[in-house]
């Protein structure tokens, strides 16, 4: 929008105040600036909102507004006066404004840092939470023009608007004047208000993709008279499904006289339908979409899945008519799914939804489902089936433009019908908020995700989000760190997904095998061996063993606590008239389900050749368990990355072997404990029933999913009790100071590129936090480097810096131990002998640290996955084999003291082969320094300390690069807003 003629460009209108939102219904709503070309708007609005809700926003009957009131209420500076206003459709629904105020109360401008903040909110709105939605924006905006603090008065009886403030979360303070409620807001966010905030968003988003998979009526759109069209599939699914809600099929070609189709009612336009319709499922030609948004839109449809293509994967023209969709629905408060969506599947048994092209409708099950790609879901869906798993829900997104795998995970988190969640993701909106949604999600039902597009360097046709540049590898050590589950294919997320969806978490990496076949049985223990398991060796039962004799073994291994799991192998056996039996599955299902539901507190899993119809009956045999529950308490989400209480050493293989101690007490207790109610639990709450055991045909498979279940919860048990971020709130750490010294560097107008710091800018801004860097004098000649090395004391150090030859002492651009000047001459004398000028070399003196370990850590700002911190050795073995470690940023101290641990050479930091172990407690601290540095500042886009030399004592920061720029933008900062497209 522009500015009005009397609005200076200082005061032009702040469109990046706009926004849209999720309500607490579910529901969107757009929030924006109010402008002078509202004042109609204004006028209807308050004739809409009821004489009581007057009476309390201005303390007296108020029935209409004067025309003053109305030039008010929409002239604002957007600096000292500014108003915001809720819309759907268009109108609004409810405003806040807020007016800077003095000491006394009076009308002032900057530097005064109060205002009066008053809202309204049409009586058909209130409880949506559109009230509490306009305070987090406000508050944001206040803050941004310097305000700290909102005064508000408020009638005693208006207890719905002293909840929204009360409920905020901000300082506050509350006083008794004049027969009204006085209430000062402290605007600096705080741990319970940003707690409150997210915690709204959540219950908001996951409302949100609830409306759309549980609708009481659904229409589709574009359903056509001739079978096989896209629109005639969906509405045959749906019947198929015995969708419990009403169906309608709308088609504007239908003819006059037409008043069903398939049986249900059949209309040219929602307008003929005189009952709510919820859901509606488009499925025309683009070019009629806007007209059935529209349509939707005015007949108060909440959301839409739109199957139609044409959009964001044509190219831009595509791109641009795809955010004009979403800017539409997003007016009528709608959400979208699509477009180029394959539909959406529900199997609760109250609503029976298949709003989708997929052939088969799944069996209902513990599983929840979402992709980015139709064909994808079409494969997973085909898969599942063959293995006889079922869905709780299905989302094919398409293009995503709206609903997206964070919208899933937020459902997913409350969905009590799901116990596994699983996602196929093409690309990530908004990295930062998908791995902390990840990581809560992940605290209480596992998350596993096939990530695809991994290496294109692009995101795929139709998902206009930005492209991360981080490597690959990177990206699965940030997922990790959010206890997301990441496999390689839609295979092993299948196969990954059928384990924790039907047995329990083991409670660590010892592995019983038993079987048929000898051979079998040490391809299972290879295989548990590449992938870190302990497994015992093989049991062999010998080809004659009876389905009896296998349920005997399956009951022993599982009584035994010095085992965490166990994986039954299986040939055809042996019968009595010496053929091989490969159809009895049957019988060999029901024997082992009935070992395993009596000890249910540990997982199995079946690898077999050739029984026919084990799968199958494996799954059948239990389609009657129980469904397993959600944890009894949900204190151990955590809000920060979790990890180890005591990080493994590596002597103690960092991998899946620290999940249990072999043999302790310990790990047997971790396994469960049995109540009166005979139902067995885990120490977190989560109650253990028998469930499906799953079948795989062929031993690495099997093994895989185990190791990503051992993985997951070592996780899992460590997420109970998270690290903790260190604040440093001592001498050693000058935030202003470093705030101030960044805003200096920056200059008033910072160049969007950045800036690199000289040595000595650099050395003084991690100065500001406690990291010291060792001072480094220029030598571009031999007397030079005499006069440096006086200065800074015998022995010393002669380097180069040019970038061919940096920290490669392997081809003599480093000299150590130069103990006096004689020394140093020569070696400058050779340096320059051999490597070239001094003016190519730009060699350098720097006095010398103790001996030690040289290591590499780094701090980067990627765009879409945010700030990360990456540990490694110094030399080949960060630069040649990528032993490099990642964590997000900011750090936890366990997060820290495991990411030095879990580079593959971390055993040279502890001690290897006889030396010295190195002084890890000082490393962890400079990771968490160099953490907070960045997390503090997001100016500090790039540092990289280079070599620090870690000694049995204290360590030594030898170089440092630092990059200074202006800020990329955050959108999982600051209040709620849905992402733009």
């Amino acid at each position: 929008m522009e500015p009005s003629p009397e609005q200076s460009p200082h005061h032009a209108y702040p469109d990046h105040w706009e926004a849209d939102v999720v309500l607490r219904d579910g529901g969107t709503a757009r929030i924006r600036p109010i402008t002078t070309d509202d004042a109609e708007r204004l006028v209807s609005f308050y004739e809409q909102v009821s004489d009581e809700s007057k009476y309390y926003r201005f303390f007296a009957p108020y029935p209409r507004l004067s025309d003053r009131d109305v030039h008010r209420f929409t002239h604002h500076d957007y600096v000292d006066r500014v108003g915001l206003a809720v819309t759907i459709g268009g109108e609004f629904i409810g405003t806040v404004r807020y007016d800077r105020i003095n000491d006394q109360g009076r009308p002032a401008s900057a530097p005064a840092d109060e205002a009066e903040v008053a809202f309204l909110v049409q009586d058909a709105h209130q409880g949506r939470g559109v009230a509490s939605a306009l305070l987090e924006h406000i508050a944001a905006v206040a803050r941004e023009r310097g305000i700290r603090r909102f005064a508000a008065e408020v009638l005693p009886a208006n207890n719905k608007m002293i909840k929204v403030f009360r409920d905020a979360g901000y300082t506050q303070r509350r006083s008794f004047e004049d027969g009204s409620v006085h209430l000062t807001l402290d605007l600096e966010p705080t741990e319970k208000s940003l707690a409150v905030q997210r915690g709204r968003e959540q219950r908001a988003e996951a409302r949100s993709v609830q409306r759309l998979l549980a609708p009481g009526s659904v229409a589709v759109i574009g359903t056509g008279r001739t079978p096989g069209g896209v629109g005639r599939t969906v509405l045959r699914n749906l019947l198929a499904a015995g969708f419990t809600g009403r169906t309608y099929a709308v088609n504007r070609a239908f003819d006059e006289g037409l008043t069903t189709l398939d049986g249900v009612p059949a209309h040219r336009s929602l307008g003929e339908i005189d009952e709510q319709v919820d859901l509606a499922v488009i499925a025309v030609p683009a070019h009629r979409v806007p007209e059935a948004v529209a349509d939707c839109g005015e007949h108060g449809v909440q959301g839409l899945v739109v199957l139609s293509a044409g959009y964001a994967e044509r190219g831009s023209a595509g791109r641009e008519l795809q955010r004009e969709l979403v800017r539409q629905a997003r007016s009528y408060g709608m959400r979208i799914i699509g477009p180029n969506a394959f539909g959406i599947i529900n199997t609760a048994e109250s609503v029976r939804l298949n709003a989708s092209l997929a052939p088969e409708s799944p069996a209902r099950g513990r599983i929840g489902l979402f992709t980015q790609s139709g064909a994808i879901g079409i494969a997973l869906l085909s898969g599942l089936h063959r293995r006889g798993a079922g869905l709780s829900s299905f989302i094919s997104a398409g293009n995503r433009a709206d609903v997206s795998g964070n919208d899933f995970l937020q459902y997913s988190f409350e969905d009590q019908d799901t116990d596994v969640a699983l996602l196929y993701l093409e690309s990530l909106g908004n990295p930062r908020k998908f791995t902390r949604l990840a990581r809560r999600t992940a605290a209480v039902k596992p998350v596993v995700v096939v990530k695809g597009a991994r290496h294109s360097g692009t995101n795929p046709p139709g998902h206009a989000v930005p492209v991360s540049r981080i490597p690959d590898a990177t990206v699965s050590a940030l997922m990790r760190q959010a206890g997301v589950i990441r496999v390689d294919t839609v295979t092993e997320m299948v196969d990954a997904g059928l384990l924790l969806a039907g047995q329990p978490l083991p409670a660590g990496p010892r592995v019983a095998i038993l079987g048929n076949s000898e051979s079998l049985g040490l391809l299972t223990y290879d295989a548990c061996l590449a992938e870190g398991l302990r497994p015992r060796p093989p049991r062999d039962l010998t080809t004659a063993a009876s389905p009896q004799d296998f349920r005997d073994a399956l009951a022993e291994a599982l009584a035994d606590s010095t085992c965490d799991a166990v994986i039954v192998t299986a040939i055809p056996w042996v019968g009595e008239n010496g053929e091989a039996e490969t159809g009895d599955g049957e019988v060999l299902a029901a024997a082992l389900h009935g070992a395993a539901a009596k000890s249910p507190a540990k997982p199995v899993a079946v690898v077999h050749v050739e029984i026919g119809g084990l799968a199958e009956a494996l799954a059948a045999a239990s389609s009657t368990a129980a469904p397993r529950t959600r944890p009894t308490t949900l204190a151990a989400q955590p809000s920060g990355p979790p990890a180890a209480t005591t990080a493994p050493t590596p002597t103690e293989p960092a991998t899946v072997e620290a999940a249990g101690a072999a043999g302790t007490e310990e790990a047997v207790a971790a396994s469960g404990t049995e109540e009166a109610d005979g139902i067995e639990r885990t120490p977190d709450g989560i109650e253990r029933t028998p469930g499906r055991i799953p079948a795989y045909p062929a031993a690495e498979r099997a093994v895989r999913a185990m190791a990503e279940a051992v993985k997951y919860a070592q996780w899992r048990r460590q997420a109970a009790t998270p690290g903790k971020v260190p604040e440093f709130l001592d001498e050693t750490t000058d935030e202003p100071g470093a705030a101030a010294l960044i805003d200096t560097l920056l200059g008033a107008t910072p160049d969007p590129r950045g800036r690199p710091l000289t040595h000595d800018e650099a050395r003084e801004l991690l100065g500001r936090y406690g990291i010291p860097v060792r001072p480094t004098l220029p030598a571009p000649d031999p007397e030079t480097a005499v006069a440096a090395a006086a200065r800074l004391g015998y022995p010393v150090a002669l380097k180069t810096t040019a970038p061919h030859l940096r920290h490669r002492a392997d081809l003599g651009g480093v000299r150590l131990d130069l103990a006096d000047e004689d020394a140093l001459r020569r070696a400058y004398g050779e340096f320059t002998e051999l490597l070239g000028k001094p003016a190519e070399l730009l060699p350098v003196v720097q006095s010398m640290a103790p001996r030690g370990v040289d290591t590499v850590v780094r701090a980067s700002i990627d765009a879409a996955a945010g700030a990360i911190l990456s540990f490694g050795l110094a030399g080949a073995p960060s630069e040649l084999l990528g032993d490099t470690a990642h964590r997000l940023v900011p750090a936890t101290d366990r997060d820290a003291a495991e990411l030095i641990r879990s580079i593959k050479a971390a055993p040279v930091l502890f001690g290897w082969r006889g030396s010295a172990p190195v002084d890890t407690p000082a490393l962890e601290e400079l990771l968490l320094r160099l953490s907070r540095l960045v997390d503090d500042h997001p100016e500090v886009v790039s540092v990289a300390l280079e070599p620090v030399v870690v000694a049995p004592q204290g360590l030594t920061v030898l170089g440092a690069s630092v990059r200074l720029a202006p800020p990329p933008p955050r959108g999982d900062l600051g209040p709620r807003r849905l992402p733009n497209y």
